[in-house]
Parts: structure tokens; sequence; C-alpha cells
């Protein structure tokens, strides 16, 4: 247990900010004791995975615990569908890498996705056509009260776009300790979304690998390193508009990327929508907006997570005026 903590090395925003009191755990007894020593101790408990979608407003009073459960292992596999139990400290991209690397597809879409891989249901992570939805099994998580495991199909998940039940009237309550996916070898490729096809013109044979190659290409021509530049990747979720509300959108602005959901509701790109409103480039010196993505915003370095939440805070409004949506939040605030 370390104490008065400095997180800010851990987080991909970059934003300075520490902790009372830190634990990495990597086992379920371990991460069982933490939880016992916080509950003596009357502190407060976040769990923490690869710091990837969080801004933190202030200093967490309590205890941050960081989830360390490392291992791949193959529980199923009948020849052509495998499942597989990944650790949810797991690197999410090292993770992917190796699916490719064993012939298992289904998940090359999600490639250089930062985070770990028990953020993934919690998000329901999606990129390129592809959501965990898509290939989730099961989810153990541990009780934060009991200490009890249990096992979440993947239907009491309740996965949503960017949402789950740990997410939503169950937060709070369980840490996420290992998921299972169901993966396929020579699974169809899923090459329709976005710029894949037009990165594979040049490539002979399409494959897993090459689909995965094809999106760390793409992302790494428009994202920022989280490496090079403090960011916690898309800062906001794509809105999803009722027929009726789009199509007030669409007559007043031709062009508005948009995607046909299947409930009938069509998903805007909050991206378009930000870069229309005229902050794709944005500065305010420490911080600002993406000059390559517009959804998602920076730290050049300096930044206070409120001076960040500010310019959020911004952009919602200056959105709202002009196409009247009101854009949410994918990244997670702390102390907020």
């Amino acid at each position: 247990m370390l104490k008065n903590y400095d997180l800010t090395d851990k987080l991909t925003f970059r934003v300075k900010a520490a902790c009372s009191y830190y634990a990495s755990v990597a086992t379920d007894n371990e991460l069982r004791e933490a939880l016992n020593w916080a509950r003596e101790n009357g502190q407060e408990i976040l769990f923490l995975g690869g710091g990837s979608n969080m801004l933190f407003h202030r200093d967490f009073d309590g205890l941050v615990i960081k989830i360390a459960h490392e291992g791949v292992e193959v529980v199923g596999d009948d020849g052509r569908f495998v499942e597989v139990v990944a650790g949810a400290g797991e690197v999410w991209h090292d993770f992917v890498m190796k699916t490719i690397d064993e012939g298992w597809g289904r998940i090359e879409n999600l490639s250089l996705i930062p985070g770990c891989v028990g953020a993934s249901p919690m998000q329901n992570i999606g990129a390129y056509g592809v959501e965990i939805v898509d290939v989730l099994s099961w989810v153990e998580a541990i009780c934060v009260s009991s200490g009890e495991l249990r096992r979440f199909s993947k239907e009491e998940c309740e996965l949503g776009y960017r949402e789950s039940i740990f997410k939503g009237r169950e937060k709070g309550k369980w840490a996420i300790v290992r998921v299972a996916f169901r993966l396929e070898r020579g699974s169809e490729l899923k090459v329709s979304y976005g710029a894949i096809k037009d990165e594979l013109a040049s490539v002979d044979e399409w494959t897993h690998r090459e689909v995965s190659n094809a999106v760390i290409r793409i992302r790494q021509s428009k994202l920022p390193n989280p490496a090079e530049i403090g960011n916690a990747g898309s800062f906001f979720k794509n809105p999803i508009l009722e027929r009726s509300e789009f199509e007030k959108v669409k007559a007043e602005y031709d062009g508005v990327p948009a995607y046909e959901q299947e409930d009938g509701r069509v998903k805007v790109a909050a991206g378009w929508l930000i870069d229309q409103a005229g902050w794709k480039g944005h500065s305010r010196d420490t911080h600002g907006v993406h000059a390559k993505q517009a959804l998602v915003i920076v730290n050049y370095g300096g930044a206070s997570g409120e001076e960040v939440w500010a310019l959020a805070c911004d952009i919602i409004e200056s959105v709202k005026e002009k196409f009247g949506i009101t854009l949410e939040p994918e990244v997670n605030q702390i102390g907020l």
C-alpha cells in the first residue's frame, strides 16, 4: 500500500493528479485484501486499468486500485470458434496482436485502442464497425462489498453504445478481473467502415493481419500518441439521434456523416459536428483540440483537469447552439 501516490504517469491524459493511497493487485485474493483494507479504513475506492479513459478534476481522496491481472488462456476450442480468457490487466492492443498471431479473428478492427482488457466490456469499446458486444462471452468480476466472484454472461453485462451494467446501475459495485471472448478462425473480414478499404487497395491478399495493419495506419495518421501528447482518445460519444431529429440536421447540413442503427435511429459523427463548429485545431496553449481529429482533446503539457473540462464544456455548448445536439463525454470524469 503506497501513500500520497502520484498518478500522473499512469494517466494517458497526463493531467497532474494524485491519490491518498495506491495498490496494484495481480490476483483475486490481493484484490480482496485491498478491498478489505479500504472498508476497514473508511476509504473510497477507484479502480484503474490502463488510465486511458479518465480525466481527473482533482486529487482522489481514497484508495486507487490498479487491476494488474494478466494471462491469456484458451478454455474452449471446437476447431472453428475459440473461447479465450484474458486477465483484466492485459494491455488491449497486445492482446489483439496475440489473437492475430494465433489465427483468431473478429477483433482485428480494434487494434491500437489504448487501455486494458478489463475496460473493454465496461466501455463496450468499438471501432471500424466492430464492438465488444460482437465478441464477448462473459465477464468475471469481484463484488466490492463482499469479495464474491461472479460471472456475468454477455446478456447480463447489458452492453450498449459505450455503456454497460458496470457503468450504469452497478457502477462502482464490481471490479472486473477476467474477460472471455468468442473468436473465430477464418472469420469474415469487416472492411466497409471508414477508410479500411482504401488502405487495403494496394494489398494483394486481404487477411486479418492486413486489416489490423490498415487500422493501425489509419489511427496513427489522425490520432495523437498518448506517449507523446496527453489525451484520452475520443473525448465525446457519437450522438445517436431519433430519425426525425436527424432529418432536421440533414436538411440544413448536407453531408453529415451518419450511420443507420438497427432500431431506426441514426448515429452522427461527433468529430464532424465539432469540426463544423470551428473547434478543430483550437489551442489554449497548454491544451486544445487535435489538429487532425476534432474528437480528441489534447494536453500539450501543464493543463489541469478543470481547464480541459472547461474546454469540453465550451465545445458542448457550441455544438448545441449550432446543431441542437447535445454531446456527451465518453471519457470518465473523476472528481467532477
